[in-house]
């Protein structure tokens, strides 16, 4: 175990590592620089001068090592465009609107899909499970991007149940967390309703249906355990997305999250704003992933974290 546990920590850092070096040298081979729709107002002076405050005007190796250095000491640098603030109170400030939308979306997300799933496959053909496939098409063919407006124009303008955008109240809350949700609500059901399926034609099932189990009892005991482990593949990358914020929908709803501060970076060529966002991500994911798969052995325990069975 222990073993295993080192090997993934030093993976986990080799490809921190690659995400880095890659976003930083992708990001430097675009033409231009931070100031580059400020030269014709900024005197060529001040200009250099500026490149030289961000380092910006050494070659591309030696600012890679600058950044590297001072990301090893948690400093993520301080942001081009906002003089008076650094990347790392951008992220702390971001993080808590961010997360408290997407931890909304995940419960949302996780305890509906799965509900509607398990309905689906119990009711397989039936009215039931024609609704929630229905459903789930909807999920996946509306995006984040157009699901927002359209509650936004539905509860907000025409019902007046809830505020139009920013941050505020609990209220300002539901409409995003609901936009977040809806697309993971219907990937999960669809992923729960197949695995479902599967798991109750299997003998076991049968088995304990045989032995005279209550319905309900076969499905909580033998039915749910096995058949949510292909969501909880899909909870990985779901719950750092949703935990660090959906630009678009942060952008929409006017959200002070780190979605926010990303696309401004990205239209202001605020590169350590980018990279620092980026690596947060990153940083989020990677170990999102690491929790899932020690996650598999508490939920199926025929799964052992063993590096010689690797």
């Amino acid at each position: 175990m222990s073993r295993y546990l080192a090997k993934r920590f030093l993976m986990m850092l080799l490809t921190l590592w690659i995400i880095v070096s890659l976003t930083f040298f992708l990001m430097h081979s675009i033409p231009g620089d931070p100031f580059a729709s400020e030269s014709d107002r900024l005197p060529e002076q001040i200009r250099a001068n500026l490149m030289a405050k961000y380092h910006l005007d050494q070659p591309l190796p030696v600012q890679y090592v600058l950044y590297l250095k001072n990301l090893l000491m948690f400093d993520l640098g301080p942001s081009i465009k906002s003089e008076t603030r650094t990347v790392n109170s951008m992220i702390s400030d971001g993080f808590s609107a961010s997360a408290t939308l997407g931890l909304q979306a995940i419960v949302i997300a996780v305890s509906l899909g799965i509900l509607f799933g398990i309905i689906a496959a119990l009711n397989r053909n039936r009215w039931l499970d024609y609704v929630a496939m229905g459903m789930a098409v909807l999920g996946i063919a509306i995006p984040s991007f157009i699901m927002s407006p359209l509650l936004i124009q539905n509860f907000a303008i025409n019902l007046k149940i809830f505020p139009v955008a920013t941050w505020g109240t609990w209220m300002h809350t539901v409409l995003p967390s609901l936009a977040l949700a809806f697309t993971p609500l219907a990937i999960i059901t669809r992923y729960t309703r197949s695995s479902m399926i599967e798991v109750m034609n299997q003998n076991y099932i049968r088995t304990a249906e045989a032995k005279g189990l209550p319905t309900y009892l076969v499905v909580l005991k033998h039915g749910i355990r096995n058949a949510i482990l292909p969501v909880v593949t899909f909870l990985g990358p779901l719950i750092a997305s949703l935990i660090t914020g959906t630009f678009v929908v942060e952008k929409i709803f006017a959200i002070p999250g780190i979605g926010k501060y990303f696309v401004d970076g990205i239209f202001n060529r605020d590169y350590p704003v980018i990279l620092g966002t980026t690596i947060f991500y990153s940083v989020i994911l990677i170990v999102t992933i690491f929790l899932i798969d020690l996650a598999y052995t508490l939920i199926d325990p025929r799964i052992r974290l063993n590096s010689k069975e690797e």
